[in-house]
């Protein structure tokens, strides 16, 4: 009798099964780490326009000017280059002395888990949600 090779559909079944329980495990997890990427960017943005507001504040002796409008962001989206953007980036309560940097999330980041990612003039970071260190 001929010797067979080959797999039967049995076998070919249970390498199936393994495979999907493997990228089940593996997708959440570099979904996480994408979404971690993403914040990283917004966060890098946020600290720039804080750099900005800095120099503002030095050429100018405040944060708004003499008719009290807030100076003009010199980019207002997260990341600044791409098409998708998943970050607004809004300067809030501004005054002579004090503001508040915000990078809110949408799109596909609206259900981020750390939420708004905020700085103000002080350095102080904060989230709407979760935990400051798991989220700056």
């Amino acid at each position: 009798m001929k010797k067979m090779f080959g797999f039967t559909l049995i076998e070919l079944m249970i390498v199936v099964a393994i495979v999907g329980i493997l990228a089940a495990i593996a997708y959440p997890a570099y979904q996480r780490y994408v979404e971690d990427s993403r914040r990283s960017d917004a966060r890098a943005n946020l600290v720039q326009l804080a750099q900005f507001m800095e120099r503002y504040y030095t050429a100018n002796g405040r944060y708004v000017d003499a008719a009290a409008n807030a100076p003009v962001l010199p980019f207002n989206e997260a990341p600044r280059d791409g098409n998708t953007k998943f970050y607004d980036l809004q300067l809030q309560n501004v005054d002579a002395q004090n503001y508040t940097l915000q990078a809110v999330p949408k799109g596909i980041m609206a259900g981020d888990r750390c939420g708004t990612l905020s700085v103000n003039q002080a350095g102080v970071k904060a989230v709407t949600s979760g935990s400051v260190n798991d989220c700056w």
